[in-house]
């Protein structure tokens, strides 16, 4: 009888994890967000233009010695689409964890094409070091981390120099970031057969330098790289693994996790209260954010 109780709490949960991904995920899992656990700061401009602002999430915790350690994230969507008040249950749930965090906006295809939404990102990170402090966060602590297209981002900002040298905010680098977290990003996806993303990469003329797997190297910062295992969208033992096995073999420390009952969207859902059953994957970031020394 226990057993058969246990099983039919299983499939409830799985049917309201199906109803949360089939219907208006991110508006159920924000609605479902704490509220005692953050304060929240909306439309902070990170450069000019109505895509380059971003939201804050400050713990409402005592901050730790030195201050909070900080992320700036970046969603996915291809490129195509998306918006920072989407992810606000991925800013609670990493504010929750004791972890100052932005939101972050930036300019989306058919508006710009590539590198233009990395140079919006570039700002919006160089934004968060340059803030840290003032915010009540750790400058040394600083990770920039996403998820699909927005891990992308992320791991061009941590993986080559260009971007944070060269953007709105002021000139950074590589070196100032604590760590860097992906979460089912492509890292090494060229030729590309999604038709949504070929225009944003100028198919087939791909830009030279665009991969985040070319940009691999000993000075990378540390790296979390977890994925879903039956990622139907983007392959992680192409991406995930080989970039992890890219820095692992330049000596640079990498963590990863392969997770089994999640989608490629459900891999960033799990970070929303109602879904954090499906894989732990709001505690291993959070684990791995903890343990990273000071850059």
């Amino acid at each position: 009888m226990a057993l058969m109780k246990f099983g039919l709490a299983l499939l409830g949960a799985g049917l309201i994890a199906a109803a949360l991904v089939a219907c208006s995920p991110v508006t159920a899992l924000n609605a479902l967000a704490p509220t005692g656990t953050h304060t929240r700061t909306v439309d902070v401009p990170y450069a000019s233009g109505a895509r380059r602002q971003l939201d804050i999430y400050t713990p409402t915790q005592a901050a730790p010695g030195g201050g909070w350690p900080v992320v700036v994230f970046f969603y996915g969507g291809s490129w195509n689409e998306g918006q920072r008040r989407d992810y606000a249950f991925v800013g609670e749930a990493l504010a929750s964890r004791g972890i100052l965090t932005l939101v972050a906006d930036y300019r989306l295809y058919p508006e710009v094409r590539y590198p233009d939404f990395l140079r919006d990102s570039a700002a919006a990170l160089a934004w968060g070091l340059t803030s840290a402090q003032r915010l009540g966060g750790n400058p040394r602590r600083v990770f920039v981390m996403g998820h699909s297209a927005g891990a992308y981002n992320a791991a061009m900002l941590a993986l080559d120099a260009r971007w944070l040298q060269q953007n709105a905010s002021g000139r950074h680098s590589p070196a100032e970031l604590a760590g860097f977290i992906g979460l089912a990003g492509p890292y090494d996806f060229l030729p590309m057969t999604n038709p949504d993303t070929q225009p944003v990469f100028f198919h087939p003329n791909y830009p030279p330098g665009s991969q985040p797997l070319s940009h691999a190297s000993a000075a990378a910062p540390p790296a979390f790289l977890g994925a879903a295992r039956e990622d139907r969208l983007v392959d992680p033992q192409r991406n995930t693994m080989g970039l992890a096995r890219r820095l692992r073999a330049l000596h640079v420390p990498v963590t990863t996790q392969v997770y089994d009952r999640v989608s490629h969207t459900t891999l960033i859902g799990a970070f929303g209260t109602p879904l954090r059953w499906l894989a732990p994957v709001l505690d291993d970031v959070a684990a791995f954010v903890e343990r990273t020394p000071p850059r």
